[in-house]
């Protein structure tokens, strides 16, 4: 479907957002928990592409986000999942300190909230297929080969994350439609395709893209650290056919952030923003908040594996939203936070696109 070709920047950008159905060669990142359907429906009213972070959400709370989505727009949209790791080995004394060092950061924490349960996973992807948007995509790994043949056999593209030139290649020779390289200045979790490696294998996406760009055939879209004009142009003459933005969007009334998380982004300097464990278990791009500076000291137990720190942290994460206090808070941002504004999702994109376009002429 996609030819990936090097003509100009301009003119393969063009020809990448025709193909998907789009005016605008930018994507919104599906942010799980941040991507309610009003800001997708903000940015594909535009002429971008919207996106649901489907991690959490039950097959009925996708189907009900899609119907959202679909009432207010007739633009696209993809849908994203984790791809899921191997049961984490639980220990019960970590834990027990955690819960003792989560104690002085919010209420009490029981045992059993390290009983963390993801969504089933295969529902979830039952429930994508049924849906049917344009791009169905992954972060943490690849799809099975059975359902990559599912989406070819339905004509869903899938966008695969990669944080490595061997991950890009591994995902290209899998079936993946497009590239999608994740920068490590992106905010929120790490997409390596494994966590252990996630924090060693930090390639910035002005390295990255490029060579991503050479190693496979597919059209590759560029993403971690992009929020203005600027990047978006510097991303396209790098080789990529469009972008993918995430917390650039999240001041936008339409992204519903909190207000104290909203007015920390526009705070939030690039060597202020760090990669933590301390909320989920899995590495992730946050603002260096109290709690994460906290949960790095060397005194600080060691984060549990995910999804059990999630579990453990919830209680916390929800004090803290109801208090509106950002030092507890759960604030993922990417380097480029204070370039995030505080306009509706649809003037940024569109704003963004004329002021790249300019700035590739």
């Amino acid at each position: 479907m996609f030819d990936k070709t090097y003509s100009s920047p301009r003119t393969r950008a063009d020809g990448f957002a025709n193909r998907l159905g789009i005016r605008l060669p930018i994507l919104l990142a599906p942010m799980a928990g941040a991507c309610p359907p009003s800001l997708s429906i903000a940015v594909a009213n535009a002429g971008g592409l919207g996106a649901c972070g489907a991690l959490m959400m039950k097959p009925d709370e996708i189907a009900a986000w899609s119907a959202e989505f679909r009432k207010g727009s007739q633009g696209e949209f993809q849908i994203n999942l984790w791809i899921p790791e191997a049961p984490p080995v639980r220990d019960f004394e970590l834990e027990k300190r955690q819960r003792e060092f989560l104690a002085m950061w919010g209420p009490p924490v029981p045992p059993e909230a390290g009983d963390a349960v993801l969504p089933d996973f295969e529902a979830q992807c039952h429930a994508m297929l049924t849906l049917a948007p344009k791009v169905i995509s992954s972060i943490m790994g690849l799809y099975a080969p059975a359902f990559v043949s599912e989406l070819k056999a339905r004509g869903i593209l899938w966008f695969a994350n990669a944080t490595t030139v061997a991950e890009a290649k591994a995902a290209e020779e899998a079936g993946a439609d497009v590239i999608v390289a994740q920068g490590m200045e992106a905010g929120g979790h790490r997409g390596a395709f494994h966590a252990d490696e996630a924090e060693r294998q930090m390639v910035g996406l002005m390295a990255l893209l490029p060579q991503v760009v050479d190693a496979v055939t597919v059209p590759v879209v560029a993403t971690g650290g992009i929020a203005d004009a600027r990047g978006i142009a510097a991303a396209l003459i790098l080789g990529a056919s469009a972008v993918q933005i995430g917390t650039g969007f999240l001041r936008s009334p339409e992204a519903k952030m909190h207000p104290a998380y909203a007015d920390t982004l526009a705070r939030t300097e690039a060597n202020e923003t760090m990669l933590t464990r301390a909320f989920s278990g899995r590495p992730g791009r946050s603002a260096g908040t109290a709690y994460v500076l906290a949960a790095s000291a060397p005194n600080a137990p060691r984060p549990a594996p995910y999804p059990v720190q999630r579990g453990l942290t919830r209680a916390m994460r929800e004090a803290a939203q109801k208090a509106g206090d950002a030092d507890r808070m759960q604030l993922w941002a990417g380097q480029a936070a204070k370039l995030a504004r505080d306009q509706p999702a649809g003037t940024i994109s569109q704003q963004l696109w004329e002021d790249a376009s300019r700035l590739l002429l």
